[in-house]
């Protein structure tokens, strides 16, 4: 039986490396590429993302990578967006004052958390969506933070025929979006990559559900 394949884009953002060890672990081949056309066709993609929201969509624009990941979503084929790679999604992100605009796949607004001590670092609960496929059988696990900014306000209400997204919330100093599941597209605010087997089983749970 041929394993799923998937491609981690490579498009300047750190981190990949350990995505990429990660992926395999959780039992599909990997691919690291920024080639455009095995980043459309591969059964799965993964948007690793690291640093500040408007480098990271500095990055992408430079490849295209909204164009890329669009074309994806229309054609049902799963995107999932990791760290700054789920900020990107949403409409805009505020960085010290600046607004930077994001992909907009999602309504809302990535800012500065309201917490005590920035950034958030470290392992943390979540509340896990209903029904949930990112988080079955490991709805009572911890998961690795690192981030100062996040999304407060989910925004996107569910009409006519579309299926409601499904979001896990976290809590530091105040409740943030952890994750989405919405159609093709999921996302984490943390690191599966660094979150021992929980993440390892999570991204097993993404990659079977292709």
């Amino acid at each position: 039986m041929t394993k799923p394949h998937v491609v981690v884009l490579d498009y300047g953002s750190g981190n990949v490396h350990s995505v990429v060890k990660a992926v395999a672990a959780a039992g599909a081949s990997v691919e690291l590429t920024s080639d455009r056309e095995r980043a459309l066709h591969a059964d799965g993609l993964i948007v690793p993302g690291v640093g500040a929201f408007a480098a990271v969509m500095q990055q992408l624009n430079n490849v295209r990578g909204a164009e890329l990941i669009e074309r994806r979503l229309i054609a049902n084929k799963p995107v999932l967006g990791i760290c700054v790679g789920l900020q990107v999604m949403f409409e805009n992100g505020v960085e010290h004052g600046v607004e930077t605009e994001g992909l907009g796949q999602w309504p809302g607004l990535v800012e500065q958390l309201n917490a005590p001590v920035l950034p958030h670092i470290g392992w943390n609960t979540v509340d896990a969506a209903d029904n949930s496929k990112l988080f079955a059988g490991i709805e009572n696990e911890r998961f690795y933070f690192v981030h100062s900014y996040g999304v407060t306000k989910w925004l996107l209400d569910a009409q006519g025929p579309l299926h409601p997204a499904r979001v896990t919330w976290a809590n530091y100093g105040e409740p943030f979006v952890a994750a989405v599941e919405n159609g093709p597209l999921a996302a984490t605010q943390f690191h599966p990559e660094k979150s021992g087997e929980a993440g390892i089983k999570l991204l097993n749970n993404w990659i079977s559900n292709f």
